[in-house]
C-alpha cells in the first residue's frame, strides 16, 4: 500500500483514478491543480505523486519540478492527453519515473501505479 497524491483538474477523471487505486488498497489524496497539490505537500508525507500537465494555476511540470526538489524521495508520474505536452515532460527524465499518455484504461494506470511504487529509480523508459 502507497499514499498517493493525485493531481488534475478534470473531477471525473480524478475520481475515477481515485476509485481504481483505492481498490488495490492505496491510500489516495486529491488535488484539483498544481498548487492545490503544493498544500497537500506540505500537510503529509506522500510515496507518489500522480500529475496532469495541463492545469491551471500550476502546470504538472511546475509541480513536479518543484516536489523533486523539495520531497527528493516521493516518486513521480506525469500523464497527458496531448503530445506537445508529453514532449516537454522527456526533460524530466532524471526526476519524473514514468509519463502516460491519456487516454488510459484504469488497468493500465493501476500498473503503473504499481511498477513506479516497487521501482528503485526513474526509468529510461518513461513514455507510455
Amino acid at each position: 500500500m502507497a499514499k498517493i497524491l493525485i493531481a488534475e483538474n478534470e473531477l471525473a477523471l480524478r475520481e475515477f483514478i481515485a476509485r481504481g487505486l483505492e481498490q488495490r488498497r492505496h491510500k489516495v489524496t486529491m488535488a484539483q491543480d498544481g498548487s492545490d497539490a503544493i498544500d497537500h505537500l506540505k500537510k503529509s508525507k506522500y510515496d507518489l505523486l500522480l500529475t496532469d500537465i495541463d492545469m491551471p494555476i500550476m502546470d504538472g511540470i511546475a509541480l513536479a519540478l518543484t516536489a523533486g526538489r523539495d520531497y527528493p524521495k516521493m516518486k513521480i508520474i506525469i500523464m497527458s492527453g496531448h503530445e506537445h505536452q508529453i514532449e516537454r515532460a522527456q526533460g524530466l527524465n532524471d526526476l519524473v519515473y514514468r509519463v502516460i499518455s491519456k487516454p488510459f484504461t484504469i488497468a493500465k494506470i493501476c500498473e503503473v501505479v504499481d511498477d513506479v511504487i516497487t521501482a528503485k529509480k526513474p526509468s529510461s523508459k518513461s513514455s507510455e
